[in-house]
């Protein structure tokens, strides 16, 4: 009888020590949740992409060689060529920079009065995207009274010259003014002035960096 109930109580020991490993099993983690033993990785810092600023394009009234521009002034219109014989890679800040103009004129009405050119003015004005710089000296063609004819089939040429701008300058303003005198009437020794104004913007060539 003593030995039924050691052996009873035995296997009620045998039977709650199994129920609590069970129970300890049971508790654990289920596998998909234990990622078979492989650690997370950790994420990796964000490295932001450092940005290079885009220049700013620069205007080149010259980039083809020439352009024309019309202007008027009152009963005057003028036709204007404008050129250079200095490729646009020289226009560099300390190179003499030459600009050259042909103009000639029509009037309306035409009464047969002729059309004079007492003055043409350039002045340089160098400038980047953030600043304009100290304008150039201006350079002047003035003619004895009354003028140049400049009715066509008569016309007027002048080459002007920019020189050296700051080195910092991407591009130069070219402000022209022009002087015209109107004979009245035919046979008047009276004229009306008029005056017309021209704008042309030429970029700034890099020098050449020497070689090391």
């Amino acid at each position: 009888m003593g030995d039924r109930v050691r052996r009873g109580r035995a296997a009620l020991g045998a039977i709650g020590a199994g129920t609590m490993l069970l129970a300890l099993v049971g508790c654990g983690a289920p596998p998909w949740a234990q990622g078979g033993g492989q650690t997370t990785p950790s994420s990796s810092p964000t490295v932001s992409a450092s940005t290079t600023p885009v220049p700013t394009p620069v205007p080149n009234d010259l980039s083809s060689g020439s352009t024309e521009k019309k202007v008027t002034a009152g009963a005057i219109a003028a036709t204007v060529k404008y050129w250079s014989t200095l490729s646009m890679d020289r226009w560099t800040a300390t190179a003499l920079k030459p600009v050259s103009i042909s103009m000639d004129t029509t009037v309306t009405p035409n009464d047969g009065q002729q059309v004079y050119l007492q003055r043409a003015t350039m002045t340089a004005v160098p400038g980047n995207a953030t600043q304009s710089f100290a304008p150039l000296t201006p350079q002047v063609d003035q003619s004895n009274p009354p003028g140049y004819v400049v009715l066509s089939p008569y016309s007027y040429s002048q080459t002007f010259n920019v020189g050296e701008v700051p080195a910092e300058a991407t591009f130069v303003t070219l402000q022209f003014t022009y002087e015209f005198l109107l004979q009245t009437t035919p046979t008047s020794s009276d004229f009306a002035k008029q005056t017309a104004s021209d704008t042309l913007t030429v970029a700034i060539a890099r020098d050449a960096t020497p070689a090391g």
